[in-house]
């Protein structure tokens, strides 16, 4: 069973109707005692990495994620909440993330190095380039992915790099490392390759049980 963190900040609601496509059991909390019943999480996340560090850190959950992930249980950041697994970012100041990879989060440059502005946020439909093998990309080769960010990591951390996007910088687009996962886009509004991502999730999180 996967609990879904609830601070205030994530789509829950596209994120739960996934899972239930995928006839897959969740819930749904912000309390750590009823949470540290999953096997597995998902860091759902949409706003500003400052104001969401702020929100987890008040209600508890940054010492409870981190405790849950040392003792080995997988968690899965979405968007926002795939920056927040990073150590700091520079958006509305600069702020420390979680920390449990190696990086920083830094606004899209929105200007090439000839000088050509291009759009930011980017938003919309964007291909994959697979990098490292791993269980979340598990029978993925290629296909295009739906993005709506503004921001972006930097990591010189090649290893936790399992796929990117280009939109004119390598934007990460699916990070990991041990039992700590990320998607920059949102794999529950990406048709069958997000849906795959994320029973490819379910599965690791089962193997774990």
């Amino acid at each position: 069973m996967i609990g879904i963190i609830d601070y205030g900040m994530g789509n829950l609601y596209s994120v739960s109707k996934a899972l239930e496509r995928l006839d897959y059991d969740y819930f749904i909390s912000s309390e750590p005692s009823e949470l540290r019943k999953a096997k597995g999480y998902i860091l759902p996340g949409v706003g500003s990495f400052k104001d969401a560090m702020e929100q987890l850190n008040e209600t508890n959950l940054t010492a409870f994620i981190k405790e849950e992930v040392e003792s080995g249980k997988p968690l899965l950041g979405i968007c926002l909440g795939m920056q927040l697994l990073f150590e700091e970012s520079d958006e509305n100041g600069k702020t420390t993330g979680l920390g449990f990879l190696k990086g920083r989060v830094e606004l899209l440059p929105g200007v090439t190095p000839e000088g050509e502005a291009y759009k930011v946020p980017h938003m919309g439909w964007n291909s994959l380039h697979m990098h490292v093998n791993s269980p979340l990309l598990a029978g993925i080769e290629e296909g295009h992915v739906y993005f709506v960010h503004s921001y972006y990591v930097k990591t010189d951390d090649q290893d936790v790099l399992l796929a990117t996007s280009s939109y004119d910088v390598a934007v990460p687009a699916v990070v990991g490392k041990e039992n700590v996962f990320g998607t920059q886009f949102h794999p529950e509004k990406s048709s069958e390759i997000g849906m795959k991502i994320l029973q490819n999730y379910a599965n690791f999180v089962e193997g774990r049980g």
